[in-house]
């Protein structure tokens, strides 16, 4: 991946939903570069789906966790460009310490939450996770 495919993922991340015209002008290349390149990416496995973004209220049945995430040696681009592809991923942080990411994980159900499991897990670069369910949230004014 060069500048150019982070650029582009960086506006895909921000809409999806923009035209490969809108996309090619903002980047400064032709529409066949850019379609050429996200179906690249696509193939590569790096750009693994497209979706909605809701407000957090919206849908507060769902299944919260925690998944602290410990990546191998130089993979962190690679690792975070798949897991902002990952719909179960509703944010992702940078951290340090003993793990490298943090992601907020959402699931409508158990089964749903375990499948998102099952496909972070299996991801190439990371070494060891940790997940915890959260609970409830408790806020000091």
């Amino acid at each position: 991946m060069d500048e150019i495919d982070n650029q582009l993922l960086s506006l895909l991340r921000q809409d999806a939903r923009l035209s490969v015209a809108a996309l090619a002008a903002k980047l400064g290349v032709s529409r066949g570069t850019v379609t050429n390149r996200i179906r690249r990416l696509e193939d590569a496995s790096v750009i693994v789906g497209y979706s909605v973004r809701l407000r957090p209220d919206v849908q507060q049945s769902q299944i919260k966790a925690w998944m602290s995430i410990a990546v191998d040696g130089n993979q962190t681009r690679a690792v975070i460009a798949s897991l902002l592809g990952e719909p179960g991923v509703a944010t992702l942080h940078d951290t340090n310490g003993r793990w490298d990411l943090l992601a907020e994980l959402r699931a409508d159900n158990l089964q749903a939450l375990a499948k998102v499991l099952e496909r972070i897990r299996l991801l190439k670069g990371i070494s060891n996770t940790e997940t915890s369910i959260h609970l409830e949230t408790y806020r000091l004014s």
